[in-house]
């Protein structure tokens, strides 16, 4: 089980940020990661969601170079 799932199944008081997050959105980021790092879902689900959201931009930047070329 992810450390964020387990934070949520055993009621952490902290609420907020990522439970409140569009599963959408969280499910695009992780399958955008997942395609161009190939890393497993369960690792980026694991990264808290500023980091999540900051590999997300460093991997647009990159296509963005690389499209500019």
């Amino acid at each position: 089980m992810s450390e964020v799932r387990a934070r949520v199944c055993d009621g952490v008081r902290n609420r907020g940020g990522v439970l409140g997050y569009p599963l959408p959105a969280l499910y695009e980021e992780v399958a955008f990661v997942a395609y161009h790092f190939h890393w497993a879902p369960e690792n980026i689900l694991g990264l808290e969601h500023r980091e999540r959201r900051r590999w997300v931009r460093e991997i647009s930047d990159i296509n963005h170079r690389m499209n500019a070329e």
